[in-house]
């Protein structure tokens, strides 16, 4: 019997698949209560959180702009002067609908306003305020936002942006700066900012969105740049990319193996101070190991200037055929 089954031709399987298929779609829809077909599962939709908005989004009309504003006349102060009230970009709200494009149809609120009340994304959970903000918001900086980090943490648009009260320049956000804004979450990040005497993000030279993209990318911790810290590093500091002939380990692990991006109390941003830092690896070599060993050698070059890095300055790799101990 084993032999016989063998032979059969993959057509003769395929066409028993399909009979089984058939089979079981037929005892399904045979089980099936009378009117009732095969549902899709539901998507993400802004759709609304409590009875009163339902009744909103189920038999409302929309009754325009100008209606909206005989009473929150107030809100529309910062609003009119942000990117959303652009009537000349046929994308935005006020291009559309004006306040119902994200409210909803406002018919039912005119008629009763205490007890029907318009779409509010305070009340809406992250998945229902993010599905409202994709429906033009889904391409370019944020085209990878469905399942990246944030997304995936609760985070929603309306956590750091405002579009009816926008603190920033730029960018609509709650607060004035990016690293403000920010720090409400990554304090341990931001704090590091204030450590360098030199720190070009504190500057105003860089910020935050430099080398992350916050709505999402396709490489680890969120940057635009590259497939590693290291990538994203060599990106301004070129002078620092391989291949070397010559390659020091950590320098091809990662930058962060010495150096802390976000900001440190030591110089060059290094994690800790030479030689302490070089002697996290090096633990024993021809020279002294601490300032008491001094007697081994003629001297100590971890006493002065830039101690290792004095005589190693091509620490980061070096091409010369000499150059295997990095020397200058």
């Amino acid at each position: 019997m084993g032999k016989h089954i063998r032979k059969l031709g993959p057509k003769v399987w395929v066409a028993s698949a399909f009979v089984v298929w058939l089979v079981a779609f037929g005892s399904m829809r045979a089980n099936m209560p009378q009117g009732e077909t095969p549902t899709a599962p539901a998507e993400k939709s802004a759709v609304a959180v409590n009875p009163a908005q339902a009744q909103v989004a189920a038999g409302a009309t929309y009754v325009g702009q100008d209606t909206c504003i005989t009473c929150h006349d107030t809100v529309m102060e910062k609003y009119a002067d942000t990117p959303h009230h652009r009537a000349a970009d046929p994308r935005t709200p006020e291009a559309t609908k004006g306040c119902e494009s994200c409210h909803g149809p406002g018919s039912k609120h005119i008629e009763d306003p205490v007890s029907v009340k318009p779409l509010s994304f305070k009340t809406m959970t992250a998945d229902q305020a993010t599905a409202a903000c994709v429906t033009c918001h889904s391409k370019g900086e944020h085209a990878l936002w469905d399942g990246s980090k944030h997304d995936a943490r609760g985070v929603t648009c309306t956590t750091c942006h405002s579009v009816h009260n926008p603190v920033s320049e730029k960018g609509q956000l709650k607060k004035e700066t990016q690293i403000d804004l920010c720090a409400t979450c990554h304090r341990d990040k931001a704090s590091k900012v204030d450590r360098s005497g030199h720190m070009p993000v504190r500057e105003g030279k860089m910020q935050c969105s430099t080398c992350h993209n916050i709505h999402g990318s396709t490489n680890e911790k969120l940057l635009r740049k590259g497939d590693s810290v290291t990538d994203s590093c060599v990106s301004c500091h070129a002078d620092k990319r391989g291949p070397f002939l010559w390659e020091h380990a950590p320098s091809r692990e990662g930058c962060v193996t010495c150096h802390d991006p976000h900001g440190s109390a030591n110089d060059r941003m290094l994690v800790s101070k030479p030689p302490a830092l070089c002697q996290r690896c090096h633990i024993h070599s021809r020279h002294p190991s601490t300032i008491y060993d001094a007697g081994a050698v003629a001297t100590s070059v971890r006493v002065y200037a830039r101690s290792c890095v004095t005589c190693h300055s091509a620490i980061h790799g070096s091409n010369h055929p000499a150059g295997n101990m990095f020397v200058r």
